[in-house]
């Protein structure tokens, strides 16, 4: 059987070769011809996944290997008779530990500062962590699951505009249905933001109207923004990331960790769709290690300075917001080639306050 498959979905090159017949290209440039004779389909989401793609083809299965699926017209997909899958929570843990990175650039106490979290999915519960660990208030919207689960736990949208200092997105991209997310943050939203709040979105560039935004940031309206997904990503607006505070190529859920993490449960859904039970389990053998996996804090230094300290020794930041800045048309080429980035868990902290370190545990680091 012949599968075809994203050039640039890492640890996957060599493994379902004993089983398949497979062909790497890159995602954007997949075409019908391509897919013609093929089994299978692994993706990300630069790949459309639709009629016009598949009408004709032998696909009989596509496994992405991401969280979000917009990139999939499940309906075409449905009608063609292709079952598909795609990748929940893999890389969950790689955005929290770039909110995390974030929040602590500011270099501000955040206790007692109010984070918004709009949409409470895989990736949204995980924020909630993050916020909490740093002691923040934090508020929760996400009127699906408030519809189903009822209680007080979530908030309407506009009291989270109103009172968060830092108000975030996690949703998935919805142009209809009984909750669309696409321009859910418009003009009127960032209005009634709260004076000085900062937006951030890592979920889907459309879910922001980047005109609106590139408006609210030049009149002074809202405190800063930092988005990592773009509308008509790659051609980003050069005027609105001159006017962010951190500026991303789509990279926030690209840690090793979380792209090991899609990439095993692709392979794991191909093995169970065609019964090879060598790959139900599959995983990466081993990840790298961190060039510097302890982190020393010194105790003396203000305590946000400590944080930012920690999270900028396992996630800088700023690098990336360097690198996008220096060269927007290489958006693509950024995000194909990323860089090794470890998760918490794979540094240890030695020295700090206790508070820090109390914080750092709930993030994932290894005390020593």
């Amino acid at each position: 059987m012949k599968i075809v498959a994203d050039d640039k979905i890492p640890f996957l090159k060599g493994v379902l070769e004993p089983f398949f017949e497979m062909v790497y290209l890159p995602g954007g440039k997949i075409g019908p011809a391509d897919v013609r004779d093929a089994d299978a389909l692994i993706t990300r989401t630069r790949t459309r996944c639709d009629r016009a793609l598949l009408a004709g083809s032998k696909v009989g299965f596509i496994a992405t290997a991401t969280i979000g699926f917009d990139h999939i017209d499940t309906a075409a997909l449905r009608e063609l008779g292709i079952d598909w899958t795609n990748a929940p929570g893999c890389n969950a843990a790689s955005v929290a530990q770039y909110l995390a990175c974030v929040l602590a650039d500011f270099r501000i106490p955040l206790a007692g500062k109010t984070l918004g979290v709009v949409g409470v999915g895989n990736v949204g519960s995980r924020v909630v962590r993050v916020g909490e660990a740093f002691g923040m208030r934090v508020l929760q919207c996400d009127p699906p699951r408030a519809e189903r689960e009822g209680g007080s736990r979530f908030r309407p949208l506009d009291e989270l505009v109103a009172e968060a200092d830092f108000l975030t997105f996690h949703v998935p991209l919805e142009r209809g249905g009984g909750h669309p997310t696409f321009h859910l943050a418009d003009a009127a939203l960032l209005a009634a933001m709260k004076p000085g709040a900062v937006l951030i979105n890592t979920s889907r560039g459309e879910v922001v109207d980047g005109s609106a935004l590139k408006a609210a940031l030049q009149a002074g309206s809202i405190g800063g923004a930092v988005l990592d997904v773009w509308e008509h990503e790659p051609e980003i607006d050069l005027e609105l990331l001159e006017l962010v505070r951190l500026g991303t190529p789509h990279i926030a859920g690209y840690s090793t960790d979380g792209k090991a993490n899609g990439t095993a449960m692709s392979v794991q859904a191909v093995g169970r769709h065609f019964g090879v039970i060598e790959y139900t389990g599959w995983t990466p053998y081993s990840l790298p290690v961190p060039e510097q996996p302890l982190i020393r804090l010194d105790a003396a230094l203000p305590e946000s300075e400590q944080l930012s300290a920690a999270c900028r020794a396992s996630y800088d930041i700023r690098f990336d917001d360097a690198q996008l800045r220096a060269d927007p048309a290489g958006f693509e080429r950024q995000r194909g080639n990323y860089r090794i980035r470890r998760e918490p868990p794979a540094y240890r902290i030695e020295g700090g306050a206790p508070v820090v370190r109390t914080a750092l545990a709930k993030l994932g680091f290894q005390l020593a």
